[in-house]
């Protein structure tokens, strides 16, 4: 007995005596809200869970403008967070700003990833001058969705129900112009009235045309004006025809695909959730699909993004050491979980994931999954982008002439105009 509590006894000085498991703190800042928002929410409680020794403090920022503005901000007094959320197609300007800090080989290695894990287009985006400045987490695209009840009967739909038919911008135009022939009132929906809408519209039919925005620093120099201006004087007929909704904002674009109203619309992919949330809840009232847009202008591609997950530069202050090494055991959690995040409707960045077979059987994601092959991020530029002047002149030069307050070459002109005073 006398043996035993002494044998107590140490073991109760050596429990006193053991240090605590250290425990590091990452601060994170993020701008999702909605679904988005729910579910990094849930990822970051679930890595807070399996990592006692990491723990995830996050808060989420307004996005677009005041979340940019806030990183730049706090990036020059020092008191920026740890890892935050980034669209690709911000690098540029954060790169111009001073706000964004390289992510090494050995970052990479830290978070058991390589560069070759991700979609070539995503690195491509995130890379400047050889140097990698954020780690790609998805793509989120410009689709077609489309409305079976309303096509049903037509030559565009199969008889499994799937889209077929559309291979060309005559087809589609053909199927446009037979729908409202039919009694639909709205055959397309957009967002006709805003500028994220437009822009991605605009640049989709723009890229497909083999189009480029801005070239050696020009804003659409050469034959891209002309391809740039059969882009808009295209979207500008299907106002004329009274195919596409006028001046439609966003949430007004989506319920009239919502509501049955329109047969087609072209949107983001982060609307799937909303639409198989209807469908499960008995309250869409039609069945639906959604599809890589179809090579309308001649070759496939897309308007695309990513969110992304950099780290803030903020001098001296800027995250080191095992700090960092935590940061990227973080980042590298969260690509190896992203089919959680694939649930929101984004085609994740990380290949391991895109090419699971769990992703395969994610429907209509796994259908429009071939466009991570076909995508037109914004030109990397100080001026385009998220909340950019890019997008200031969809809404206030494109728009108006889809409404036809003037013709697409005009609109070029005024659009090479206003950003080319910019990039000087």
């Amino acid at each position: 007995m006398k043996a035993l509590g002494r044998l107590l006894a140490v073991s109760a000085i050596s429990a006193v005596a053991a240090p605590a498991l250290a425990q590091t703190e990452v601060i994170w800042w993020d701008f999702l809200s909605g679904g988005d928002g729910v579910r990094m929410k849930a990822l970051i409680e679930d890595f807070n869970a399996q990592h006692p020794d990491i723990q995830i403090s996050g808060t989420t920022l307004e996005w677009g403008v005041p979340f940019y503005t806030k990183v730049r901000t706090s990036a020059a007094v020092g008191e920026g967070p740890d890892v935050m959320t980034y669209h690709l197609s911000r690098v540029p300007l954060g790169l111009e700003e001073g706000v964004l800090s390289p992510i090494t080989d050995e970052d990479l290695q830290n978070a058991e990833l390589t560069t070759d894990d991700f979609f070539a287009s995503s690195i491509e985006a995130a890379t400047s001058d050889g140097e990698l400045y954020a780690v790609p987490f998805d793509i989120h695209a410009l689709i077609l969705y489309y409305n079976k009840a309303l096509l049903e009967g037509s030559a565009w739909l199969d008889a499994d129900g799937n889209l077929t038919g559309i291979d060309s911008l005559e087809d589609f135009e053909a199927a446009l112009a037979w729908l409202k022939d039919n009694g639909v009132e709205t055959p397309l929906t957009f967002q006709t009235g805003g500028a994220g809408g437009v822009w991605r519209v605009f640049y989709t039919l723009l890229s497909q045309q083999g189009g480029e925005f801005i070239v050696d620093g020009e804003v659409l120099p050469g034959d891209n004006a002309e391809k740039a201006a059969n882009a808009i004087d295209t979207m500008a007929r299907w106002q004329q025809n009274g195919w596409i909704p006028e001046q439609a904002e966003y949430e007004a674009s989506v319920a009239l695909y919502g509501s049955g109203e329109a047969a087609f619309q072209l949107n983001g992919v982060w609307e799937v959730p909303t639409f198989n949330d209807m469908e499960e809840k008995g309250t869409l009232g039609f069945g639906w699909g959604a599809v890589e847009i179809p090579p309308l202008m001649g070759q496939a591609a897309s308007w695309a993004d990513s969110h992304a997950f950099a780290i803030p530069n903020e001098g001296d202050d800027t995250v080191s050491g095992e700090k960092r090494a935590a940061v990227m055991t973080v980042i590298g959690w969260m690509e190896q979980n992203a089919l959680r995040w694939a649930d929101a409707g984004h085609i994740p960045a990380y290949k391991p994931v895109a090419d699971s077979a769990e992703y395969a059987a994610m429907e209509p994601n796994a259908t429009y999954a071939s466009l991570a092959d076909n995508t037109a991020f914004d030109p990397p530029s100080t001026i385009t982008g998220v909340a950019s002047p890019t997008y200031d002149t969809a809404l206030n030069i494109i728009s108006p002439a889809i409404h036809g307050y003037f013709s697409g070459a005009e609109a070029v002109e005024q659009i090479k105009a206003e950003l080319q005073a910019m990039m000087q």
